[in-house]
């Protein structure tokens, strides 16, 4: 692989990385949920994804789908229902409790169902302004495993990806030299650029947070969270993206 394809595709992937989709949008929803912190396991998650079709771009996916395009529509449905999923559920659950949440938090913290954060002033909190928005950070209710999960399934959702390492991903390989290597390169800069743009969505999340502790504002970005994902899995599903 020559310099000239390298910077090629990195300057290309950059700006596809950068581009607010369902990866960032959920990098940026759980930075504001739990923290810069434990959202690494959601980036964690999300790169897991890219690894996963990446690698199998890499052992064969696009050849496997072009005789095959049925399998194609099977994985373009399968990642569309699950951003309409996460959608609705986003949206049904805006700005509530959950209810599993510690006692302390249903009795009036005013922790958001989608993301753990307090939404109540120091001074209305529980113990006379011991509940602030760092304490509701340092006890989300999403575990490690969570967090992970919703990553990697999102990751496999994201319909970029998957057009990506299916079609546009090979394009860059020479069948003239050996094609481990050079998906090893491209792989192994797809993850850096993406990593780039997850931490700068990340920081932004923890902003954010900050002016989510107002009830109304929380509960319109998750709504506003929930339509952008609905969204996606349907422009998906009209085969759009």
């Amino acid at each position: 692989m020559s310099w000239h394809v390298w910077w090629v595709f990195s300057g290309i992937v950059f700006f596809l990385c950068a581009v607010p989709g369902p990866n960032m949008l959920h990098v940026l929803n759980r930075s504001a949920q739990v923290g810069i912190k434990r959202c690494t396991m959601t980036m964690a998650g999300c790169l897991s994804a890219l690894v996963v079709v990446l690698g199998l771009s890499a052992a064969g996916l696009g050849a496997a789908l072009t005789a095959a395009p049925h399998l194609f529509g099977v994985l373009r449905l399968a990642g569309a229902l699950y951003l309409v999923y996460l959608g609705i559920k986003a949206w049904r659950g805006a700005g509530s409790v959950p209810q599993d949440a510690p006692a302390t938090m249903q009795e009036g913290s005013g922790v958001s169902e989608n993301t753990g954060v307090s939404l109540v002033p120091a001074e209305q909190g529980s113990h006379g302004g011991a509940e602030t928005l760092s304490t509701a950070m340092a006890n989300p209710h999403l575990s490690m495993r969570v967090l992970w999960r919703d990553g990697f399934f999102v990751g496999l959702s994201n319909p970029k990806l998957l057009l990506f390492a299916t079609a546009f991903f090979p394009q860059f390989i020479s069948p003239h030299e050996a094609r481990a290597p050079q998906f090893l390169v491209l792989i192994l800069t797809f993850l850096a650029l993406e990593l780039f743009w997850y931490s700068l969505y990340a920081f932004g999340g923890t902003s954010l947070s900050r002016m989510l502790q107002r009830p109304d504002l929380r509960k319109l970005f998750d709504r506003i969270t929930g339509v952008v994902f609905m969204g996606f899995g349907g422009v998906l599903l009209r085969g759009r993206l």
